[in-house]
């Protein structure tokens, strides 16, 4: 099974680089844009492909509605397979707040994914990740953390 990832922006290809059986795609340009993405190049793919996921990581950008208007983008058919993640504000505030490289925060979320600690992503700009987290972890892990 492969997990394919949109990113929006370079920090949260960083971020992923760390993590192994992931397919990392360019960054796609922006939250709007890797929606658009999604929806026109990779959910048809995802049809065809049934053990196929991705996560969209995207930049709340501290707007409340973002999550839901993202979610309201993914078709029905596909909404088991597909998570959305990303820092409530901006990437360079976590960075900063935590004083690590983009890829030491990937590291540190994957572990924190694999050990089931999940410090980091307790922190204030991560902590909103909760629901879809567990989500993904429930469906990744078997294959991914083990």
């Amino acid at each position: 099974m492969r997990i394919a990832r949109l990113p929006t922006d370079l920090f949260n290809l960083q971020t992923l680089i760390t993590v192994l059986a992931i397919q990392v795609l360019p960054p796609a340009g922006g939250w709007q844009r890797t929606v658009e993405q999604f929806t026109n190049d990779y959910a048809p793919t995802m049809r065809k492909l049934s053990q196929r996921m991705m996560v969209l990581l995207i930049d709340f950008d501290n707007r409340e509605n973002r999550l839901s208007y993202v979610e309201s983008q993914i078709p029905d058919d596909l909404k088991e397979k597909v998570f959305i993640l990303g820092v409530q504000s901006e990437p360079e505030n976590l960075k900063r707040d935590i004083n690590k490289s983009f890829e030491e925060i990937g590291d540190v979320l994957a572990q924190d994914c694999s050990d089931k600690t999940n410090e980091l992503w307790e922190h204030e700009l991560l902590k909103h990740n909760k629901t879809e987290l567990e989500r993904m972890i429930v469906s990744v892990k078997p294959f991914l953390f083990n």
